[in-house]
């Protein structure tokens, strides 16, 4: 591809991740944007279990289940003139690790709250990740169907909590079954609720940003009261500046419904005019490697085993960080200087998969793995070396014994540990004395998704043995002496081999500390 198509075709992406605290609306604002773009027909709901639809970016058996998402996926759709990759991320904090890793592949991230709820500790958590990568947030107050906290509030604590700016772009008229629309400050309109026809679901404002004195509405209460919040925001409320956002200094706020599909086609209007397009990566060396600079690069930021039961798939989801993706091509990968040959590739539509036939920097492609990559990995073309930085890894808090119940199933019980724990939602260690496996997670859902998918995509039950909380702290293999091991800290290895301690609490952690004093101790984020 020249560089001046590459460009443009760079230049149409946005690559954006949804994050919000569980239930707040996220899934399902997903699925309306993908009916904009007309990649399905209808949207499934997460609370339909019942009907037996289902969130179409809920893939996952457990998933339709419990009515959760607990893992990233990626949804891509052409929208007007853009090209659009969105990363559903799981809202449960027990993998917050997953979605920390996909918000590494983002260049900016949609924020759904609750507009009942406010801000909730898990909110407040993944935005500060958000915050340190200083990409774009967007927020969407969602729910406005239902009775919710006065929205001057909601922007009140969603700038003293996170200190950043919020900047309203709509104001609710009402709420619950007293909502009658937006008052859209952005574009000086009111968008109905509830329409007589779609078509005149818009109604203009004058330059004072009033209805004509005729018009039904300006009796209403709601309407009025609307006014005099409105003339209070633009008195005293924040500017709009494009340049804050573009730093994430600033959030653009929109109110809308998901569910009931209210003020989320003007939310993704206006968030793919202000969203950027892929832009540079500082890679290890220091350089800045532009977005359309002609040669490949990417890195795997997530892995997932058996996104197809029936072909016992495992699939790479790189994101592409330079130059353009073609079927067959060369690459090496950084890690082990290894050549391979990238023949099967995906591209994602929501539950649907096709073959990528062209993608470029900031697409999202699934690569066919037998196991030749690692999160974190990077893959370039061409002579000249490229390395992405490493992705953060969590110290898990949360240990247990694991075996498998049937004797007869180790081949399929050590196959499925292998795969599943390359996806980096839970830890595997070894005991360093008797080799016995123990899973390490950032919280207890993760161990329950692990013994789901051990039954039913391994056909092998597994007997897990709590061993509780414990702090996780690696040790230079030169430093170790086995008999520094105990019942309060036990001595395990990872995955990579490294020796590191299981200390029972931090008691147990200061006592060692104070007894080998030259010994330096080192965690995970």
């Amino acid at each position: 591809m020249k560089s001046e198509s590459l460009a443009q075709e760079v230049a149409q992406r946005r690559t954006f991740a949804i994050i919000s605290h569980p239930d707040a609306g996220k899934t399902t604002i997903t699925e309306q944007m993908l009916l904009f773009g007309g990649v399905i027909r209808s949207a499934g709901t997460v609370k339909g279990k019942k009907s037996g639809n289902y969130a179409t970016s809920d893939w996952m058996e457990i998933e339709k289940k419990r009515g959760i998402s607990v893992t990233s996926s990626v949804m891509e759709f052409n929208y007007h003139d853009k090209h659009i990759n969105i990363l559903d991320t799981p809202g449960h904090e027990d993998f917050s690790e997953d979605t920390y890793r996909t918000l590494m592949a983002v260049d900016a991230a949609v924020m759904v709250i609750d507009s009942a709820k406010g801000i909730e500790a898990q909110t407040k958590k993944l935005f500060k990740v958000v915050k340190q990568r200083g990409i774009p947030i967007f927020t969407f107050m969602n729910k406005l169907d239902r009775d919710g906290r006065e929205p001057l509030d909601l922007i009140g604590e969603l700038e003293d909590l996170l200190q950043i700016e919020g900047c309203a772009m709509n104001w609710p008229m009402g709420s619950g079954k007293n909502l009658v629309g937006l008052y859209d400050l952005y574009h000086n309109q009111i968008e109905l609720y509830h329409a007589a026809q779609p078509q005149n679901r818009f109604l203009p404002l004058d330059e004072q940003g009033h209805l004509p004195a005729d018009h039904p509405l300006t009796h209403d209460s709601i309407y009025r009261q609307t006014l005099e919040e409105v003339g209070l925001i633009q008195a005293a409320g924040n500017p709009f500046d494009q340049t804050k956002i573009a730093q994430g200094e600033q959030t653009p706020v929109f109110f809308g419904s998901a569910l009931t599909n209210f003020g989320v086609q003007t939310f993704l209007d206006e968030f793919i005019k202000m969203a950027p397009a892929p832009s540079a990566h500082q890679l290890v060396d220091g350089r800045q490697l532009a977005a359309t600079d002609d040669q490949f690069s990417g890195f795997v930021f997530k892995i997932q085993a058996n996104m197809n039961p029936k072909h016992r798939d495992r699939i790479a989801f790189v994101r592409i960080g330079s130059g353009e993706f073609e079927p067959g091509m060369d690459v090496t990968l950084q890690r082990t200087q290894k050549s391979l040959r990238l023949n099967n590739a995906t591209e994602f539509m929501s539950d649907q998969r096709e073959r990528v036939k062209k993608a470029v920097a900031g697409d999202i492609v699934g690569l066919y793995d037998t196991g030749n990559f690692q999160i974190g990995d990077t893959l370039y073309s061409g002579k000249t070396a490229i390395e992405y930085p490493a992705l953060p890894q969590f110290t898990p808090e949360l240990f247990m014994e694991v075996t498998a119940k049937n004797v007869m199933k180790q081949k399929s019980f050590h196959k499925g540990m292998q795969q599943l724990v390359q996806e980096g939602a839970v830890q595997l260690y070894r005991s360093y004395q008797t080799g016995d496996y123990i899973l390490g997670a950032v919280g207890q859902l993760q161990f329950e998704v692990f013994k789901f998918r051990m039954q039913n995509e391994y056909n092998t039950e597994v007997i897990m043995k709590p061993i509780g909380s414990r702090i996780a702290r690696w040790i230079d293999p030169e430093q170790l002496d086995p008999k520094m091991s105990s019942s309060r800290n036990l001595l395990v290895k990872d995955m990579a081999d490294q020796p590191l301690f299981l200390f029972e609490n931090q008691f147990a952690e200061h006592w060692f500390q104070e007894k080998y004093p030259q010994v330096k101790l080192t965690a995970k984020l």
